[in-house]
Order: C-alpha cells, then structure tokens, then sequence
C-alpha cells in the first residue's frame, strides 16, 4: 500500500519590497529559518511560509493569509502597542465577532497581502 500522508503545506507569499517584508514578519512574531536573495523560510510556532522576491501587484492585493490563533485579543493587543502598522505604514482593523464563530481582526502587509489573524470562539 502506497503512502499519501501528507507532511506540509505552504504558500509562497509575494514581497514588493523584499527586504522590508521580511522587517516586517520579523516584527510581526515569525522568525526567518532560512533565507536566499529569492526566498525567505518564515516561521511561527507550527506555521510557516514562505515570502518569495516577486511582485505582481494585482497578485497581491487578491492575496489573502489566514492566521489562526489562541487569543486573538493578545496579538490585537500587542500589535497595537508595539506600533507595528504606524512602523509598517500598513492598516491593521478592530477585533470583530464573526457569524460564522471566530473574532478575528484584519492586517495589510506592506506589499497588501491581507491577512485574518483569528480565534475560534
């Protein structure tokens, strides 16, 4: 019998400004594990990504990461008080209750890949 479990599934992120990405998922909480002139390996607890040296803007802004979390009030919290999005000139929105059963808040990266950084309720 064949084996098909799988191990990993990542997403390349794109980054307009490479460098300045990786600043910014730095700051955010994920550490590089690796990284070329092309790639960098971003890593968070269990989850990673990877952000790669490639731009299409239309890509970009239609580009959409889901963050899920235990306490979505603390990463609010601390993003907000570590003035990540005035360091970033990126727009971070307010905690909001979800229908669907998560409160969660939105986050732009500096390239406007959107991010739902969420908690299930």
């Amino acid at each position: 019998m064949s084996n098909l479990n799988s191990v990993e599934l990542k997403t390349l992120v794109p980054a307009r400004d490479f460098a300045r990405s990786q600043d910014f998922y730095q700051a955010l909480g994920f550490s590089m594990a690796w990284s070329d002139d092309n790639l960098a390996y971003m890593r968070l607890s269990n989850c990673s990504f990877l952000l790669q040296n490639f731009y299409v803007r239309e890509q970009a802004e239609n580009f959409v990461m889901h963050l899920l979390v235990e306490d979505v009030d603390a990463w609010h919290r601390h993003l907000s008080e570590s003035g990540l999005a005035e360091r970033f000139a990126v727009r971070m929105g307010d905690l909001v209750d979800q229908p669907w059963g998560m409160r969660e808040f939105v986050l732009f990266d500096p390239s406007g890949v959107l991010w739902h950084i969420a908690q299930n309720t």
